[in-house]
């Protein structure tokens, strides 16, 4: 056991599989008393169950460990709310937050997205992240401090498919971004991770994913949530195995074009084929993750 967050008390959403899992596991062996969140659903948010999030508490009482399970839904306000009230009741108080709870559908271009689709997937984690963070919020401004670490994904640079599940993404860095600066006179520190790490969700014909481990992606938001880690705000993470990197804020903007006059239509119709949208092609896109 070690003691980076020893007597500090955890709440980890979609505690009970996967990443959210090896969060909790990773706090609680380091001294955190862990609120274990899951409602215990598919990986496309359909049906319920206890059993996850028991499974992920007894693992680590059995361990030496203190935690307590809760099944509310991030995605419901109210229950968002017990969420962390559970914290509140059981332990005194909440000094971490780690918003990983989340659902993903099957791949469709935008034309084949119900609405169905896109609102559980935006209120599992763009509104789930908004209701906890505003609740816990309240309380660590009282106490003066607080961690609260947001899962991103490199799916919001884009990638076919997943409109609803990248909005929702990149809607979690932009309010990471914000909130960090609506409290950071508070004490409190708000970062995101764009993790890579094979998962219940992941499949079996993604080996580089496969070969990145739960754990990998724990390590560093121990480390995010803990004391040691108060000058880090508003900062967005990249994780897999072996790798952790920090990505630049605001990204650069690559080239200008430049007239104290202004602009007409014809004139950048004219200039830039020529400069900033040189090569491209409409069905070209970047790689979004450097593998290196």
């Amino acid at each position: 056991m070690g003691n980076m967050l020893k007597d500090r008390v955890a709440v980890v959403t979609g505690a009970g599989n996967g990443i959210g899992r090896a969060h909790a596991l990773a706090m609680a062996r380091q001294g955190a008393k862990v609120v274990v969140n899951d409602i215990g659903t598919s990986t496309d948010g359909t049906g319920t169950s206890r059993s996850p999030a028991d499974m992920v508490v007894e693992e680590i009482i059995v361990a030496g460990g203190t935690a307590v399970a809760s099944y509310d839904s991030v995605a419901a306000e109210e229950g968002a709310a017990a969420i962390i009230d559970t914290a509140i009741e059981n332990f005194g108080r909440i000094d971490i937050l780690v918003n990983n709870a989340g659902v993903i559908r099957e791949p469709r271009d935008i034309d084949e997205v119900s609405f169905e689709d896109w609102d559980i997937v935006l209120k599992t984690h763009l509104y789930g992240m908004f209701f906890t963070s505003r609740r816990a919020c309240s309380c660590m401004k009282k106490q003066k401090y607080g961690r609260i670490i947001n899962t991103a994904s490199h799916t919001a640079f884009g990638w076919r498919g997943f409109a609803d599940y990248s909005a929702a993404k990149e809607g979690i860095v932009g309010m990471t971004r914000t909130v960090a600066r609506d409290v950071a006179e508070f004490g409190i520190t708000v970062n995101a991770i764009r993790p890579i790490a094979a998962w219940r969700g992941t499949k079996e014909n993604i080996p580089l994913v496969a070969a990145n481990r739960p754990e990998d992606v724990a390590s560093l938001v121990v480390y995010l949530a803990s004391e040691s880690a108060g000058n880090i705000n508003g900062r967005i993470f990249e994780v897999w195995k072996g790798h952790v990197g920090i990505f630049v804020d605001p990204p650069p903007v690559k080239e200008v074009l430049r007239n104290q006059n202004g602009w007409t239509s014809e004139e950048l119709a004219e200039l830039i084929p020529r400069t900033l949208a040189k090569d491209l092609k409409a069905t070209d896109f970047p790689e979004i993750i450097n593998w290196d």
